[in-house]
């Protein structure tokens, strides 16, 4: 009998009997409720952090619209006005989590100005000079090309918007003037668009608090977020006169002259835009911001002809930026500041190249890519690659500035450094730290949980198989050497971690010293979750069901000694509850697979209560209810929002939070002028 998740109980029908059952109905709370609740999440620091904020914010678009679509719901109920409609857990992942993601993304790369301005972007310096043009004038007419090319009103273009194609690791994200709250277009409901949703110009952060370093983690997340965004939105097509989805059919439906890229012409614009930028950021990633250890240079990386045995060329850990200009930033000098090689750099720009190749993946051999991409990189308005470095051969390849062969050169360079210089053959696991010259000895929990994520999203793109949000999805692969080599050194991380890393009483240790052995410290959470997550990629990939028994174990352990049942949150070290973005990001990504991959069937000998849906949606509910919205406006992860998540400025409201919850409006949140909508550390606290 096929196994069938849930008892094939109705996903509907639970959900709705949870709000019973759970008393999950997340409700809105008054500013005098507010003063009873029992715990505090207080904020420890207003730093934004580049790398664990995209990271988090991946995991909640993962766990958003995604799946909550997977477990049955029609997203068309969705209405951000409608709280908690049609279910309070279909509200908070499909607008809360969906809504947090995508508009934490905008404000890194279009509107705080935190890195590189896209005008001096290494393509669109090529697009000036090859039109004799100056590059504002090159950057203004490229984006009127991209408009075009997803029918998208050219006069509806964001106004001052500071598009990145590099971004920094840290800033502070304080407004520095006040935001234009000022009505822009209203409604017959007394609610109005306020002008900075139009013009950016007054969400600037402070550049001079900036921590100007180029950390492949950093601009890695930032990668990540845009692909998988891009590939959502260029994912199929839509018709002009009624901007209706298509589904893609064909690599050449947008000859049509009524049908355009994009699944509608607005997605369809920040698809491009999204694009545009990351192949900006691969062209200076891949000219110059390797680091060779023989020499102590940056160079230029090599992809295909790549060979570490003749001298390691890597991404160092950090490159300091010397700026030239305020308006519009540019690099006029980098210095490698830390060029060491951390496991968390490489993972976190493997897993977004690896998204984007899925996307621009122009191999002829491979017959599973969605038309729509196809359609996106056939010259217009990206540029195709050349043949040379799409057949079979990479003995014929050349260098060449299309999307397509700049992501190949960059992915297979980090995926060989990966094994190279963190994989230790000998023990079957991945090493943390290596400097240049020698491998470290130390294996992360956490880190080589996610390193094994992003090689799961590695052999899919590599061999063929649908990713970002299909990446769950079987089809026949192409069985590429470099794919074998993914899942060999998959299963070895992941036996490894079964072996010699979980202990008696289900958990698994923080870390393991090669030759010392496991670490003795209290277990975090995050090594847990870290497990979880990288020992569900390889079940999904290798569906050995011995990987997913060893997560389910992690999960329920985790569930059973670190849940607090009287504050509904998990204790993240001992008795201490504090929240990183790191922390929710595997915490969001958790629950996901909870509900998806590891929730009990029929045919499990072992039924755990905590991977009941029921319970599992308990928690989902609670993390967002109390640790990311948090007990008051001025407690809690997530530290403001935009209308997208229901809080809509009406004429006369001067709340700053017109939806009741705990979060504010962005000018009302922190500071003289208001916070970005980002997340912060907290620490959670029993008040009795």
């Amino acid at each position: 009998m096929k196994n069938r998740p849930w008892k094939a109980m109705s996903t509907l029908g639970i959900v709705a009997s949870l709000l019973v059952a759970t008393g999950c109905t997340q409700k809105q709370i008054t500013s005098e409720e507010k003063q009873d609740v029992n715990y505090s999440a207080s904020v420890m620091n207003y730093n934004f952090d580049t790398a664990g904020n995209m990271l988090a914010y991946a995991e909640f678009e993962l766990s958003g619209e995604p799946l909550a679509e997977a477990l049955g719901l029609d997203l068309d109920l969705l209405d951000p006005q409608k709280v908690n409609k049609p279910t309070a857990f279909d509200y908070t992942a499909g607008v809360e989590s969906y809504e947090y993601s995508e508009e934490a993304m905008y404000e890194l790369v279009e509107k705080s100005g935190l890195g590189l301005h896209l005008i001096n972007g290494p393509i669109v310096d090529k697009m000036a000079k090859e039109s004799g043009k100056q590059a504002p004038q090159a950057l203004e007419e490229r984006f009127y090309q991209l408009a075009e090319s997803v029918g998208y009103d050219k006069g509806e273009i964001f106004r001052n918007m500071y598009p990145t194609f590099m971004e920094y690791s840290k800033g502070d994200p304080h407004y520095i003037q006040k935001v234009d709250t000022s009505a822009y277009a209203e409604s017959d409901d007394k609610t109005y668009t306020p002008v900075y949703q139009v013009d950016f110009k007054t969400l600037r952060w402070d550049r001079d608090k900036m921590d100007k370093i180029l950390m492949p983690a950093a601009y890695g997340g930032a990668f990540l977020k845009q692909a998988l965004w891009a590939g959502d939105f260029l994912s199929g097509f839509h018709t002009v006169d009624k901007d209706e989805e298509l589904e893609a059919e064909a690599p050449d439906q947008d000859k049509d002259a009524n049908i355009r890229l994009g699944v509608s012409a607005a997605d369809g614009f920040q698809g491009v835009i999204l694009t545009e930028e990351i192949w900006n950021k691969l062209a200076y990633i891949r000219d110059g911001l390797f680091y060779d250890a023989n020499t102590k240079q940056l160079v230029k990386g090599s992809g295909t002809q790549y060979n570490p045995a003749n001298g390691f060329v890597y991404l160092p850990h950090a490159i300091k930026v010397t700026e030239e200009g305020q308006d519009a930033a540019k690099a006029s000098n980098l210095e490698v500041s830390d060029s060491r090689s951390l496991l968390r750099d490489q993972w976190m720009m493997l897993w977004p190249a690896s998204e984007f190749y899925g996307m621009t993946d122009q191999r002829q051999e491979n017959k599973n890519v969605n038309p729509a991409f196809r359609a996106a990189f056939d010259g217009v308005p990206f540029a195709a690659a050349p043949q040379e470095n799409t057949d079979a051969a990479t003995n014929n390849d050349v260098i060449a500035y299309d999307a397509y062969s700049l992501n190949r050169d960059v992915l297979l360079q980090v995926f060989k450094n990966l094994q190279a210089m963190h994989f230790n053959k000998e023990a079957g696991a991945f090493i943390n730290i290596h400097d240049g010259q020698k491998q470290g000895d130390y294996v992360d929990a956490f880190e080589a949980g996610y390193t094994l994520e992003a090689l799961r999203i590695f052999q899919r793109a590599i061999d063929g198989l649908p990713v970002g949000y299909a990446s769950g999805e079987d089809a026949q692969g192409l069985q590429t050497e470099e794919g074998k080599l993914a899942l060999d050194m998959m299963k070895k991380q992941a036996d490894f971690m079964i072996e010699k890393m979980m202990t008696k009483d289900g958990l698994i240790v923080n870390g393991f010293t090669i030759g010392k052995g496991p670490d003795e410290k209290a277990a975090t959470l995050e090594a847990q979750l870290g497990a979880v997550r990288g020992l569900t990629a390889t079940y999904l990939s290798t569906k050995e069901e011995k990987y997913r028994e060893a997560a389910r174990t992690i999960y329920n352990a985790v569930d059973t000694k670190m849940w607090d049942k009287k504050l509904k949150v998990y204790k993240t070290e001992g008795d201490s509850m504090k929240y990183t973005p790191y922390t929710a990001a595997s915490i969001s990504a958790a629950f996901r697979l909870a509900l998806l991959n590891l929730g009990n069937m029929e045919s499990d000998k072992q039924q755990y209560p905590s991977l009941e849906k029921e319970t599992v949606i308990s928690r989902y509910m609670d993390f967002y209810d109390r640790v990311i919205d948090g007990p008051s406006l001025k407690e809690g992860m997530q530290v403001s929002e935009f209308w997208d998540t229901g809080d809509s400025y009406k004429k006369g409201d001067k709340t700053g939070n017109t939806d009741k919850d705990n979060v504010p409006q962005v000018q009302a949140g922190h500071g003289k002028y208001g916070i970005a909508p980002i997340l912060v550390d907290i620490e959670v606290k029993n008040k009795n």
